[in-house]
């Protein structure tokens, strides 16, 4: 065989290897990014750099030892890293056992975003990884969320509110009295609170329908007038005429919370 039909054969056989190579890129790529797609995160969000963008964000946050945090942070308009802001984590409500995927957008479109968007404040809202907010692997990934989020974007460490909804209300009695130092206030809404108050230490202000037919109101009003009793900086906003699932109809009452917050801020 000459030269000539070896070098024609091997370039016969690279050009072969690239179509194959080709081929595979097209059969591979809308594969990520349906998988990207069914996260409803785009690909640019796996990194270190702040998102500065107003608006609403659905992100991973990725740990080294434990699956990635999947969650939503809104920046408010006009936020400069020049100038410290306040941050409120938002905690949604439960989703009956089924994915949590995009849980915390929803609460804080439906109902944080709208009623403290006067603050100015970055919002932060995970997806839970499973059962509620009190389990260890929800724990570890709120703190690592919250630890990035102080570390990448410019807050006001003396204003950081916890706040949630139903599950989330719950959440945030629950993360508040654990986790005291990390808060500055917290608002549960439509939540159960602890059995007792007695190691409380945070201003509280809790939002609760007297017509809640999954959380009954009263262990939400008996802990409120117990911190009253106690000294503690403590309010109930009671509704009447609302259901427990109507979540969005709890915006007029959280952003009444607004002016109490601020005073707390001082």
């Amino acid at each position: 065989m000459s030269l000539c039909s070896i070098l024609k054969r091997i370039r016969i056989r690279r050009i072969r290897f690239v179509c194959m190579v080709a081929i595979m890129a097209c059969a591979i790529l809308p594969l990520l990014s349906q998988a990207m797609a069914a996260q409803g995160l785009p690909a640019q969000t796996v990194g270190d750099s702040p998102i500065l963008t107003p608006g609403l964000h659905r992100l991973l946050l990725s740990r080294a030892d434990e699956p990635a945090v999947r969650y939503a942070i809104s920046i408010p308009p006009n936020y400069s890293p020049s100038t410290p802001v306040p941050l409120i984590l938002a905690l949604h409500f439960g989703v009956g056992g089924g994915d949590a995927n995009g849980a915390g957008a929803d609460v804080v479109r439906i109902l944080i975003g709208p009623a403290l968007a006067e603050l100015g404040a970055i919002i932060v809202a995970p997806d839970s990884e499973g059962g509620d907010w009190s389990t260890a692997e929800n724990e570890r990934a709120v703190n690592a969320l919250l630890d990035m989020v102080l570390a990448r974007y410019s807050i006001d460490t003396k204003r950081i509110a916890v706040t949630g909804y139903s599950m989330g209300g719950t959440g945030s009695w629950h993360l508040a009295e654990k986790f005291p130092n990390r808060f500055s206030a917290v608002i549960p809404i439509a939540g159960r609170p602890p059995a007792t108050a007695s190691s409380w230490k945070l201003p509280v202000l809790a939002i609760h329908s007297r017509n809640d037919q999954v959380v009954p109101f009263g262990p939400a009003e008996a802990r409120i007038a117990e911190l009253q009793k106690a000294g503690a900086n403590a309010k109930l906003i009671p509704l009447t005429g609302i259901t427990h699932y109507e979540t969005g109809r709890f915006r007029n009452a959280l952003q009444s919370a607004v002016p109490w917050l601020r005073e707390v801020w001082k």
